[in-house]
């Protein structure tokens, strides 16, 4: 009888406490489905279109206490991680980290100055790249939406397929058509 009350006792614990975000030894948050690549952004954007995926660039630095919220909620809910991950092929960057990254227009530069180039200057901030790699200019020329921060689970999912179904072309501001879709959830 004890040992069944102390194993629902440790299942609930588990299922009640939030997910624990795994963080590799450069000291940012993982998840299994980020993509390693050599930062070569006109590669990536080919890379995810070859996949039927869109690309996604999320900045993130040690310690961010906002990256960890923003991994060990959103993230870690199946159906927004499912969704990302079906449709977006996501690279990491290290906001003052030191990796070459090469820009659309060839220019190489480390994460950290790369960062400052597209104007990039909080994390976690996550950077919508277009389908195809435009023809001119750089990633900050060419972002189609940026999410800038650790936000809740329902705008999470709602930027994600906002930028899917390429709003941003559209009449339907962001914030309209997250509200929106809040009001269908909660009419459902």
């Amino acid at each position: 009888m004890i040992a069944k009350f102390r194993v629902a006792l440790l299942a609930l614990i588990f299922v009640a406490s939030p997910a624990v975000a795994e963080v590799g030894e450069d000291g940012l948050h993982k998840k299994p489905w980020f993509s390693v690549t050599f930062k070569d952004v006109a590669e990536d954007i080919e890379d995810a279109a070859a996949d039927g995926k869109r690309l996604a660039l999320i900045f993130e630095q040690r310690g961010c206490i906002y990256c960890k919220q923003l991994h060990e909620g959103p993230l870690s809910d199946p159906e927004v991680a499912g969704y990302i991950e079906e449709n977006f092929m996501v690279v990491q960057y290290n906001l003052f980290g030191d990796e070459e990254v090469t820009d659309i227009d060839g220019e190489a530069l480390p994460e950290k100055e790369m960062a400052r180039r597209w104007g990039v200057v909080f994390t976690p901030t996550i950077l919508f790249l277009p389908d195809e790699v435009p023809e001119e200019g750089s990633v900050r020329d060419s972002v189609v939406a940026v999410m800038p921060g650790a936000f809740q689970r329902g705008t999470t999912l709602h930027m994600f397929q906002w930028v899917q179904e390429k709003g941003y072309e559209g009449e339907e501001h962001f914030q309209k058509y997250h509200a929106r879709r809040l009001q269908e959830e909660r009419t459902q």
